[in-house]
Protein backbone atom coordinates (compact mmCIF):
# COMPACT_ATOMS: atom_id res chain seq x y z
CA UNK A 1 0.00 0.00 0.00
CA UNK A 2 0.93 3.74 -0.80
CA UNK A 3 2.05 5.26 2.28
CA UNK A 4 0.13 7.73 4.39
CA UNK A 5 1.47 11.40 3.97
CA UNK A 6 1.50 14.04 6.62
CA UNK A 7 1.33 17.77 6.10
CA UNK A 8 2.74 18.92 9.08
CA UNK A 9 5.52 17.89 11.80
CA UNK A 10 4.83 16.45 14.72
CA UNK A 11 7.86 17.11 17.31
CA UNK A 12 8.98 13.86 18.16
CA UNK A 13 10.92 13.48 21.65
CA UNK A 14 13.03 10.65 22.52
CA UNK A 15 13.45 8.91 25.93
CA UNK A 16 15.44 6.70 27.93
CA UNK A 17 16.49 2.90 28.98
CA UNK A 18 13.46 0.57 28.02
CA UNK A 19 11.27 2.41 26.53
CA UNK A 20 13.58 3.88 24.19
CA UNK A 21 14.15 0.30 22.86
CA UNK A 22 10.16 0.15 22.35
CA UNK A 23 9.90 3.69 20.84
CA UNK A 24 12.66 2.16 17.45
CA UNK A 25 10.31 -1.07 17.63
CA UNK A 26 7.26 1.18 17.59
CA UNK A 27 8.56 3.14 14.73
CA UNK A 28 9.93 0.17 12.77
CA UNK A 29 7.39 -2.13 12.91
CA UNK A 30 4.46 -0.05 13.07
CA UNK A 31 4.23 3.47 11.54
CA UNK A 32 6.94 3.65 9.32
CA UNK A 33 6.00 0.98 7.41
CA UNK A 34 2.77 2.61 6.42
CA UNK A 35 3.41 6.63 7.18
CA UNK A 36 5.56 9.02 5.89
CA UNK A 37 6.39 10.18 9.16
CA UNK A 38 7.32 13.98 8.88
CA UNK A 39 8.90 14.82 12.65
CA UNK A 40 10.71 17.23 14.61
CA UNK A 41 13.54 15.02 16.65
CA UNK A 42 14.71 15.99 19.82
CA UNK A 43 16.90 13.28 21.51
CA UNK A 44 15.16 13.72 25.59
CA UNK A 45 17.50 10.76 26.64
CA UNK A 46 19.14 11.68 29.90
CA UNK A 47 22.88 11.62 28.06
CA UNK A 48 21.77 14.64 25.97
CA UNK A 49 20.36 16.47 28.38
CA UNK A 50 22.90 16.65 29.91
CA UNK A 51 25.41 17.35 27.30
CA UNK A 52 23.13 20.38 26.29
CA UNK A 53 22.49 21.48 30.03
CA UNK A 54 19.14 20.40 29.42
CA UNK A 55 18.41 23.16 26.94
CA UNK A 56 17.10 20.31 24.44
CA UNK A 57 14.09 20.11 26.47
CA UNK A 58 13.23 23.94 26.66
CA UNK A 59 13.89 23.48 23.17
CA UNK A 60 11.33 20.24 22.29
CA UNK A 61 8.58 22.44 24.35
CA UNK A 62 8.62 25.58 22.25
CA UNK A 63 9.06 23.24 19.34
CA UNK A 64 5.33 22.32 20.50
CA UNK A 65 3.96 25.59 20.35
CA UNK A 66 5.10 25.71 16.80
CA UNK A 67 3.85 22.85 15.67
CA UNK A 68 0.87 22.39 18.09
CA UNK A 69 1.53 18.52 18.40
CA UNK A 70 4.40 16.49 20.32
CA UNK A 71 4.68 12.56 21.21
CA UNK A 72 7.19 12.06 23.94
CA UNK A 73 8.86 8.56 25.40
CA UNK A 74 9.46 7.99 28.89
CA UNK A 75 12.43 9.73 30.29
CA UNK A 76 13.98 10.07 33.42
CA UNK A 77 14.11 12.47 36.11
CA UNK A 78 17.40 11.67 37.82
CA UNK A 79 17.78 11.60 41.69
CA UNK A 80 21.35 11.34 43.38
CA UNK A 81 22.01 7.53 42.03
CA UNK A 82 20.98 8.71 38.79
CA UNK A 83 23.52 11.33 38.67
CA UNK A 84 26.10 8.87 40.07
CA UNK A 85 24.60 6.18 37.75
CA UNK A 86 24.97 8.92 33.98
CA UNK A 87 28.23 11.04 35.89
CA UNK A 88 25.48 13.80 35.24
CA UNK A 89 26.38 17.63 35.76
CA UNK A 90 23.63 18.02 38.01
CA UNK A 91 20.62 16.68 39.11
CA UNK A 92 18.59 17.81 35.92
CA UNK A 93 14.58 18.62 36.64
CA UNK A 94 11.66 16.81 35.26
CA UNK A 95 11.42 17.40 32.01
CA UNK A 96 7.65 17.05 31.94
CA UNK A 97 7.25 19.33 34.51
CA UNK A 98 9.53 21.91 32.23
CA UNK A 99 7.73 21.29 29.09
CA UNK A 100 4.26 21.35 31.13
CA UNK A 101 5.86 25.20 32.19
CA UNK A 102 6.11 25.59 28.89
CA UNK A 103 2.91 24.63 27.37
CA UNK A 104 1.08 26.10 30.78
CA UNK A 105 -0.99 22.76 29.89
CA UNK A 106 -3.02 20.05 32.16
CA UNK A 107 -2.51 16.43 31.74
CA UNK A 108 -5.45 14.05 31.45
CA UNK A 109 -4.70 10.56 31.64
CA UNK A 110 -7.26 7.66 31.35
CA UNK A 111 -7.11 4.20 31.12
CA UNK A 112 -7.41 1.87 28.18
CA UNK A 113 -10.31 -0.70 28.90
CA UNK A 114 -10.23 -4.58 28.11
CA UNK A 115 -12.86 -6.84 28.65
CA UNK A 116 -10.82 -9.28 29.76
CA UNK A 117 -9.37 -7.17 32.74
CA UNK A 118 -11.80 -6.10 35.92
CA UNK A 119 -11.21 -2.77 37.32
CA UNK A 120 -10.25 -4.10 41.27
CA UNK A 121 -13.41 -1.68 41.66
CA UNK A 122 -15.96 -3.98 39.94
CA UNK A 123 -18.69 -1.26 39.19
CA UNK A 124 -16.17 1.11 37.36
CA UNK A 125 -17.28 0.39 33.76
CA UNK A 126 -16.10 3.36 32.00
CA UNK A 127 -12.74 5.17 31.79
CA UNK A 128 -11.96 7.92 34.72
CA UNK A 129 -10.02 10.61 33.24
CA UNK A 130 -7.40 12.21 35.96
CA UNK A 131 -7.11 15.77 35.03
CA UNK A 132 -3.96 17.20 36.36
CA UNK A 133 -2.97 20.61 37.20
CA UNK A 134 0.65 20.57 35.72
CA UNK A 135 1.72 23.89 37.50
CA UNK A 136 3.02 24.80 40.91
CA UNK A 137 2.53 23.47 44.51
CA UNK A 138 5.28 20.66 45.54
CA UNK A 139 6.88 20.36 42.72
CA UNK A 140 7.84 24.11 42.24
CA UNK A 141 8.16 24.42 46.80
CA UNK A 142 10.65 26.00 48.33
CA UNK A 143 12.18 23.35 51.28
CA UNK A 144 14.30 24.28 54.37
CA UNK A 145 15.74 21.75 56.83
CA UNK A 146 15.22 23.64 60.45
CA UNK A 147 18.12 22.89 62.31
CA UNK A 148 16.61 23.85 65.62
CA UNK A 149 14.80 26.54 67.90
CA UNK A 150 14.03 29.63 65.83
CA UNK A 151 10.95 31.16 64.20
CA UNK A 152 9.81 30.05 60.70
CA UNK A 153 7.81 32.95 58.74
CA UNK A 154 5.65 33.65 55.82
CA UNK A 155 6.61 36.71 54.74
CA UNK A 156 5.70 38.81 51.25
CA UNK A 157 6.53 42.16 50.05
CA UNK A 158 4.46 44.12 47.37
CA UNK A 159 5.70 45.90 44.64
CA UNK A 160 3.75 49.19 46.15
CA UNK A 161 5.88 48.22 49.71
CA UNK A 162 3.12 46.43 51.11
CA UNK A 163 4.58 43.95 53.64
CA UNK A 164 2.64 40.20 55.17
CA UNK A 165 4.27 38.85 57.58
CA UNK A 166 2.90 35.65 59.78
CA UNK A 167 4.56 33.58 61.90
CA UNK A 168 4.46 29.77 60.35
CA UNK A 169 5.53 28.02 63.75
CA UNK A 170 7.62 28.90 66.68
CA UNK A 171 10.02 25.79 66.55
CA UNK A 172 11.56 24.56 69.71
CA UNK A 173 13.29 21.77 67.95
CA UNK A 174 14.55 20.67 64.55
CA UNK A 175 12.28 20.24 61.77
CA UNK A 176 11.15 21.15 58.27
CA UNK A 177 9.65 24.08 56.40
CA UNK A 178 8.16 23.84 52.79
CA UNK A 179 6.91 27.07 51.31
CA UNK A 180 3.98 26.07 48.47
CA UNK A 181 2.62 28.82 45.51
CA UNK A 182 0.78 28.67 42.53
CA UNK A 183 -0.76 31.97 40.51
CA UNK A 184 -3.95 32.82 38.97
CA UNK A 185 -2.89 32.81 35.87
CA UNK A 186 -1.94 29.13 36.12
CA UNK A 187 -5.33 28.37 37.53
CA UNK A 188 -7.23 29.94 35.05
CA UNK A 189 -5.42 28.20 31.97
CA UNK A 190 -5.99 24.73 34.08
CA UNK A 191 -10.00 25.70 34.26
CA UNK A 192 -10.23 26.54 30.92
CA UNK A 193 -8.55 23.61 29.47
CA UNK A 194 -10.40 20.92 31.71
CA UNK A 195 -13.83 22.84 30.68
CA UNK A 196 -12.73 22.44 26.91
CA UNK A 197 -11.60 19.14 27.32
CA UNK A 198 -15.18 18.04 29.21
CA UNK A 199 -17.03 19.46 26.13
CA UNK A 200 -14.80 17.75 23.30
CA UNK A 201 -15.27 14.57 25.40
CA UNK A 202 -18.84 15.17 26.37
CA UNK A 203 -17.67 14.14 29.68
CA UNK A 204 -18.83 15.62 33.05
CA UNK A 205 -16.24 17.26 35.34
CA UNK A 206 -15.75 16.92 38.91
CA UNK A 207 -13.07 19.03 40.58
CA UNK A 208 -11.76 18.96 43.93
CA UNK A 209 -9.56 20.41 46.69
CA UNK A 210 -9.45 20.83 50.43
CA UNK A 211 -10.75 24.92 50.56
CA UNK A 212 -12.33 23.84 54.41
CA UNK A 213 -8.88 23.25 55.52
CA UNK A 214 -6.51 25.62 53.01
CA UNK A 215 -9.09 28.57 53.51
CA UNK A 216 -7.12 30.97 50.84
CA UNK A 217 -4.66 28.41 48.55
CA UNK A 218 -7.33 25.51 48.01
CA UNK A 219 -10.09 28.13 48.24
CA UNK A 220 -8.64 30.24 45.05
CA UNK A 221 -8.84 27.06 42.84
CA UNK A 222 -12.40 27.00 43.75
CA UNK A 223 -13.44 30.59 43.18
CA UNK A 224 -11.47 30.65 39.97
CA UNK A 225 -13.19 27.59 38.40
CA UNK A 226 -16.56 28.95 39.11
CA UNK A 227 -16.18 31.53 37.68
CA UNK A 228 -14.82 31.28 34.77
CA UNK A 229 -17.65 28.36 34.52
CA UNK A 230 -20.48 30.47 35.48
CA UNK A 231 -19.09 33.43 32.65
CA UNK A 232 -17.78 31.06 30.30
CA UNK A 233 -19.13 27.31 29.86
CA UNK A 234 -21.89 27.13 31.74
CA UNK A 235 -24.60 27.32 28.87
CA UNK A 236 -22.85 25.10 26.74
CA UNK A 237 -22.56 22.48 28.85
CA UNK A 238 -26.18 22.58 29.78
CA UNK A 239 -27.07 22.21 25.79
CA UNK A 240 -24.86 19.10 25.75
CA UNK A 241 -26.59 17.86 28.75
CA UNK A 242 -22.83 17.61 31.16
CA UNK A 243 -22.63 18.82 34.36
CA UNK A 244 -19.97 20.55 36.44
CA UNK A 245 -19.68 20.28 40.31
CA UNK A 246 -17.07 20.96 42.83
CA UNK A 247 -16.65 18.87 45.97
CA UNK A 248 -14.24 18.29 49.01
CA UNK A 249 -11.36 15.87 47.41
CA UNK A 250 -12.17 13.34 50.54
CA UNK A 251 -15.98 13.60 49.47
CA UNK A 252 -14.44 12.69 46.05
CA UNK A 253 -12.99 9.72 46.74
CA UNK A 254 -16.38 8.46 48.28
CA UNK A 255 -18.11 9.43 45.57
CA UNK A 256 -15.20 7.71 43.12
CA UNK A 257 -15.37 4.49 44.56
CA UNK A 258 -18.87 4.32 44.06
CA UNK A 259 -19.14 5.68 40.95
CA UNK A 260 -19.46 3.58 37.46
CA UNK A 261 -16.58 5.76 35.67
CA UNK A 262 -17.63 7.70 32.55
CA UNK A 263 -16.31 11.10 33.68
CA UNK A 264 -13.47 13.93 34.30
CA UNK A 265 -11.79 14.40 37.91
CA UNK A 266 -9.50 17.16 37.19
CA UNK A 267 -7.04 17.76 40.75
CA UNK A 268 -4.48 20.19 41.90
CA UNK A 269 -0.90 19.20 41.25
CA UNK A 270 0.07 16.48 43.30
CA UNK A 271 -3.43 15.44 43.77
CA UNK A 272 -3.45 14.62 40.42
CA UNK A 273 -0.05 13.23 40.81
CA UNK A 274 -1.39 10.53 43.06
CA UNK A 275 -4.87 9.87 41.67
CA UNK A 276 -3.85 8.89 38.53
CA UNK A 277 -1.80 6.01 39.92
CA UNK A 278 -4.32 4.79 41.93
CA UNK A 279 -6.71 5.21 38.61
CA UNK A 280 -4.62 3.80 36.59
CA UNK A 281 -3.53 0.56 39.53
CA UNK A 282 -7.40 -0.11 39.83
CA UNK A 283 -8.09 -0.36 36.39
CA UNK A 284 -5.39 -2.74 35.76
CA UNK A 285 -1.99 -1.26 34.92
CA UNK A 286 -0.03 2.36 34.60
CA UNK A 287 0.99 0.24 30.72
CA UNK A 288 -2.34 0.72 30.23
CA UNK A 289 -3.16 4.51 30.67
CA UNK A 290 -3.21 6.83 28.23
CA UNK A 291 -1.58 10.66 29.07
CA UNK A 292 -1.94 13.92 26.85
CA UNK A 293 -0.85 17.62 27.88
CA UNK A 294 -3.79 20.10 26.30
CA UNK A 295 -2.97 23.61 26.51
CA UNK A 296 -5.52 26.37 26.75
CA UNK A 297 -4.17 27.44 23.26
CA UNK A 298 -5.07 23.97 21.77
CA UNK A 299 -0.94 22.67 21.72
CA UNK A 300 -1.03 18.94 22.19
CA UNK A 301 1.51 16.54 23.67
CA UNK A 302 1.23 12.71 23.90
CA UNK A 303 3.37 10.41 26.34
CA UNK A 304 3.08 6.74 28.12
CA UNK A 305 1.87 7.10 31.63
CA UNK A 306 4.73 5.38 33.63
CA UNK A 307 8.10 5.40 33.79
CA UNK A 308 11.32 4.17 31.57
CA UNK A 309 10.77 0.33 33.17
CA UNK A 310 14.23 0.15 34.41
CA UNK A 311 14.09 -2.99 35.85
CA UNK A 312 13.56 -4.88 31.90
CA UNK A 313 16.40 -2.35 30.21
CA UNK A 314 18.96 -3.72 33.07
CA UNK A 315 17.36 -7.31 31.85
CA UNK A 316 17.85 -6.14 28.17
CA UNK A 317 21.86 -5.02 28.46
CA UNK A 318 22.10 -8.61 30.08
CA UNK A 319 20.83 -10.04 26.70
CA UNK A 320 17.88 -11.49 28.86
CA UNK A 321 14.48 -11.31 27.00
CA UNK A 322 11.99 -9.23 28.27
CA UNK A 323 7.95 -8.81 28.03
CA UNK A 324 7.66 -5.26 28.41
CA UNK A 325 4.39 -3.92 27.97
CA UNK A 326 4.10 -0.98 24.91
CA UNK A 327 0.09 -0.42 24.89
CA UNK A 328 1.05 2.85 26.32
CA UNK A 329 3.83 4.41 24.22
CA UNK A 330 2.14 3.18 21.06
CA UNK A 331 -1.37 4.57 22.39
CA UNK A 332 0.87 8.10 22.30
CA UNK A 333 2.18 8.02 18.43
CA UNK A 334 -1.69 7.09 17.73
CA UNK A 335 -2.94 9.87 19.61
CA UNK A 336 -0.37 12.57 18.28
CA UNK A 337 -1.20 11.38 14.56
CA UNK A 338 -4.95 11.41 15.28
CA UNK A 339 -4.08 15.01 16.49
CA UNK A 340 -2.05 16.09 13.89
CA UNK A 341 -4.97 14.60 11.49
CA UNK A 342 -7.44 16.48 12.85
CA UNK A 343 -5.58 19.73 12.81
CA UNK A 344 -4.47 19.03 9.13
CA UNK A 345 -8.24 17.52 7.88
CA UNK A 346 -5.70 14.75 6.79
CA UNK A 347 -8.98 11.84 7.36
CA UNK A 348 -6.42 8.55 6.09
CA UNK A 349 -4.24 10.07 8.80
CA UNK A 350 -7.40 9.99 11.59
CA UNK A 351 -8.40 6.68 10.20
CA UNK A 352 -4.74 5.13 10.54
CA UNK A 353 -4.65 5.91 14.22
CA UNK A 354 -7.64 4.65 14.49
CA UNK A 355 -6.60 1.52 13.14
CA UNK A 356 -3.51 1.36 14.92
CA UNK A 357 -5.34 1.55 18.79
CA UNK A 358 -7.66 -1.26 16.76
CA UNK A 359 -4.81 -3.48 16.26
CA UNK A 360 -3.38 -3.01 19.63
CA UNK A 361 -7.22 -4.15 21.57
CA UNK A 362 -7.68 -6.69 18.54
CA UNK A 363 -4.43 -8.63 19.53
CA UNK A 364 -4.70 -8.39 23.20
CA UNK A 365 -8.65 -9.05 23.18
CA UNK A 366 -7.38 -12.13 20.77
CA UNK A 367 -5.53 -13.51 23.75
CA UNK A 368 -1.91 -12.30 23.10
CA UNK A 369 -0.21 -10.13 25.29
CA UNK A 370 2.73 -9.13 27.68
CA UNK A 371 3.68 -10.43 30.91
CA UNK A 372 1.63 -7.59 32.86
CA UNK A 373 -1.54 -8.29 31.60
CA UNK A 374 -1.53 -12.00 31.58
CA UNK A 375 -1.33 -12.09 35.53
CA UNK A 376 -4.45 -9.76 35.12
CA UNK A 377 -6.24 -11.86 32.41
CA UNK A 378 -9.53 -13.63 33.10
CA UNK A 379 -10.76 -16.00 30.71
CA UNK A 380 -8.85 -18.91 28.43
CA UNK A 381 -5.16 -18.57 29.19
CA UNK A 382 -3.35 -16.49 27.39
CA UNK A 383 -0.38 -16.61 25.07
CA UNK A 384 2.55 -14.58 26.68
CA UNK A 385 5.19 -13.37 24.04
CA UNK A 386 8.01 -11.33 24.30
CA UNK A 387 8.11 -7.28 23.56
CA UNK A 388 9.13 -7.82 20.02
CA UNK A 389 6.94 -10.71 19.58
CA UNK A 390 3.72 -9.01 20.92
CA UNK A 391 4.66 -5.68 18.45
CA UNK A 392 4.57 -8.03 15.76
CA UNK A 393 1.41 -9.61 16.37
CA UNK A 394 0.34 -6.30 16.71
CA UNK A 395 1.44 -5.41 13.11
CA UNK A 396 -0.25 -8.56 11.61
CA UNK A 397 -3.22 -7.69 12.94
CA UNK A 398 -3.11 -3.83 11.85
CA UNK A 399 -1.95 -4.84 7.96
CA UNK A 400 -5.33 -6.78 8.31
CA UNK A 401 -7.32 -3.84 9.19
CA UNK A 402 -5.73 -1.75 6.77
CA UNK A 403 -6.44 -4.35 4.04
CA UNK A 404 -9.72 -4.68 5.09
Amino acid sequence: MEKIKMKNKIVEMDGDEMTRILWRMIKDELLLPFVELNTEYYDLGLPHRDETDDQVTVDAGQAIKKWRVGVKCATITPNAQRVEEYKLKKMWKSPNGTIRAILDGTVFRAPILLSNVKPAVRNWKKPITIARHAYGDVYKGTEYRVPGKGKAELAFTGEDGTVFRETIYDFECPGVLQGLYNKDSSIESFAHSCFQYAIDTRQDLWFATKDTISKQYDQTFKLIFQDIYEKNYKTKFESLGIEYFYTLIDDAVARVIRSEGGYIWACKNYDGDVMSDMVSTAFGSLAMMTSVLVSPDGNYEYEAAHGTVTRHYYKYLKGEETSTNPIATIFAWSGAIRKRGELDANAPLVDFADKLEAACLGTLEGGTMTKDLASLWEGPKPTVVNSHEFILAIRAELERLLDA
